[in-house]
Order: structure tokens, then sequence, then C-alpha cells
């Protein structure tokens, strides 16, 4: 397997475990009890598809490197994760907005992968979309209440808009 297809891996899985470990920071610092748990599960859609693809990833690369070899067997400057994804969460208002487009991204990308030709990465996509299609709605109901909220919920996500607005173009740079 081409070298680049596993790099690809690998970067797409980054973004998942990174993303992930930022959401589950919000365990038991939501706003409200019912994000206290939605986040967390969020963080684990995400950091289970990583195993998924990081397990993939190892298996194609053919080094003898299993998932966590992959994960957490790296220094810092080898991971490929998307900058969006490390961000530090800010306020409320800023995670939701990064969770909203990455998971909006991420519901059209494993929507084509489905029909991929690669059984095992149709298969990880199969189980990814309906988990991005969830997420994707979550945020979004999140993302028009607090922008349709108070003129300080409205003032944030503003805030978040001009913050995150940078880094939305790297969603589009093929590796």
């Amino acid at each position: 397997m081409p070298a680049a297809w596993v790099a690809a891996l690998i970067g797409l899985a980054d973004d998942h475990l990174i993303l992930g470990h930022r959401l589950s920071e919000w365990c038991g610092h939501a706003p409200m009890l019912e994000e206290d748990l939605a986040m967390p599960n969020i963080a684990l859609d995400l950091i289970g598809q990583a195993r998924g693809l990081y397990t993939y990833a190892g298996d194609l690369e053919g080094a003898g490197r299993d998932e966590d070899a992959l994960a957490f067997g790296r220094l810092e400057r080898a991971y490929r994760n998307l900058l969006i994804c490390e961000l530090p969460n800010g306020d409320f208002a800023h995670t939701m907005l990064r969770q909203f487009y990455f998971a909006s991204f991420m519901q059209l990308f494993w929507q084509e992968t489905e029909s991929s030709t690669d059984v095992t990465l149709a298969a990880i996509a199969a189980k990814a979309v309906k988990e991005a299609q969830y997420h994707r709605r979550h945020c979004a109901e999140w993302v028009i209440r607090l922008g349709d909220g108070t003129d300080e919920s409205a003032r944030r996500m503003a805030e978040a808009v001009t913050l995150l607005a940078p880094y939305t173009g790297e969603f589009f740079i093929a590796d």
C-alpha cells in the first residue's frame, strides 16, 4: 500500500483522536448536565473512529505498529491533525462551532467514503456517518440556540466564527 495512503489514514485518525480529547475536557464542566454526558459521548465516538483508522493504517503499513503505537508512540510533531482540532476549547460557543464545522465536513466525507471500493474503509464509514450525523445535528442546535439567544451568547458565537473561520480552509487541503 502506498505510504501516502497510510499517512492520509493516520492524519484522519489524528484529527479524530485530538478532537476527541479536546471534547472530553468538557466532562464535568459543560453548562448543563445533559452536555456533561453528550460531550464525552461525542468524544468517545471520535476516539472510536480514530481507533478503527489507526488499526487499519497499521495493518496497511505492515511495520508492526498497532493503534496504540500509532496514536501514542509518536512525538508531537509527527501528528498530522487539522489545526482546528487542537485549538483550546475556549468557551462553550467556540467548542460547539468547532465541532459543528468538523462534524459537517466529516458527515459529507463519511457519506462519500461509504461507497469506497476499499471494504475496510467503507465499513468504518458506515458506522462513522451515523455518528457524524448525530454530532452535526446536536452541535447545530447549540449554534442556533446560542446565535439566536441573548446578546451575550450571540456575541460569543460571533467571536467563535471570527476565531475559527481562518482554520476552515484546511478541511479542503488534500493529503
